[in-house]
């Protein structure tokens, strides 16, 4: 009897014959379209109220971070005292930034201050967190580490204020420099021209060098140490084993150590105010200073509202690369 020929017996359901093996994905014979699954009662509701629980979050994160920008920005386009009626003038805030040699000046001192908050605290950090490492875990370990991590939690005022007595003529400094006779480099840190800046910088690069190494050392803690093993086999040496397997798996936290550090130099206010005010001159002016000085001295809204976002725009070129290249890596 042919297939045709066959008959269903009643009650039964004909069906097509579905070949064995795999069927291509999508529409075709022996797969039935693939139906969006729908989430049950259940489920819904325990989204509901996840979103629920975080409106809070979102609604003080847009009142205080959101509308502030935003507000920001609309003011960068006006001539505004803060008090009277403000004139709406275009870019023109915008071109006095990028002409007016003053208002560039603070971004140059800014990206300068980038070194010492960035470069030699993560540098540093890398160099303590190795030495960290080597050492057996014990009490002096642990003490190390708290040491490391302490000017991490001191204000930055108190910061500012204790070194500058250190800085001061008949400071710390001065006083260790004639102890080991090299009391002809004793000077005022803080009123030289040419030892202002590096000296609030190197203020930077002590409160920041101490997060840099707890967060690599615990990033050095995260690496396979068979990997160590594989590379010892192979005859490498300490460089070796530092570039190929350290830094390679210290990537995501180097990148998080370059965006805290350069949002922490261009944003930098505390340690200058309590230290030189962006003085001697303009020799330690910073944008923050600035920023401040026109919106609050000046009475230039507009212009000191042009001006935060020109540094916001700063920190996003800085700072997005980064953030991209680590993610392409991984």
């Amino acid at each position: 009897m042919s297939t045709t020929d066959r008959t269903i017996p009643a009650g039964a359901t004909a069906t097509a014959a579905v070949p064995a093996g795999p069927s291509p994905r999508g529409s075709g014979p022996g797969r039935a379209p693939a139906r969006r699954r729908r989430l049950g009662p259940e489920a819904r509701r325990t989204a509901m109220v996840g979103w629920i629980m975080l409106l809070p979050a979102v609604a003080a994160y847009a009142a205080f971070v959101v509308w502030p920008l935003l507000t920001a920005v609309q003011y960068s386009f006006y001539k505004w005292n803060g008090i009277g009626a403000s004139t709406f003038i275009g870019l023109d805030n915008y071109v006095q930034i990028f002409t007016d040699t003053r208002l560039l000046t603070p971004i140059v001192n800014a990206l300068i201050l980038v070194i010492f908050f960035m470069v030699i605290p993560i540098t540093a950090g890398l160099a303590l967190a190795t030495l960290l490492r080597g050492m057996k875990q014990g009490p002096f370990a642990s003490i190390s580490r708290t040491i490391l991590f302490l000017p991490q939690i001191v204000p930055l005022v108190a910061a500012g204020i204790a070194w500058s007595w250190m800085y001061a003529q008949s400071g710390t400094i001065n006083s260790i420099l004639d102890a080991v006779g090299l009391g002809f480099l004793s000077r005022s840190w803080l009123a030289d021209f040419g030892t202002a800046l590096p000296a609030v910088g190197l203020i930077g690069s002590w409160v920041l060098t101490g997060l840099c190494t707890v967060l690599l050392l615990t990033g050095m803690g995260k690496i396979d140490g068979s990997l160590y093993e594989a590379v010892r086999l192979d005859g490498a040496g300490f460089f070796r084993e530092f570039v190929t397997i350290t830094l390679p798996g210290l990537r995501q936290e180097i990148a998080v150590l370059v965006t805290i550090t350069v949002i922490a130099a261009l944003s930098t206010f505390d340690i200058i105010y309590t230290t030189t005010k962006g003085g001697p001159g303009t020799t330690t002016l910073v944008p923050g200073i600035e920023i401040f000085r026109l919106a609050f001295v000046q009475s230039q809204v507009g212009l000191a509202s042009a001006f935060g976002v020109v540094l916001l725009v700063f920190v996003l070129l800085l700072v997005l690369p980064v953030q991209r290249l680590s993610r392409e890596r991984d």
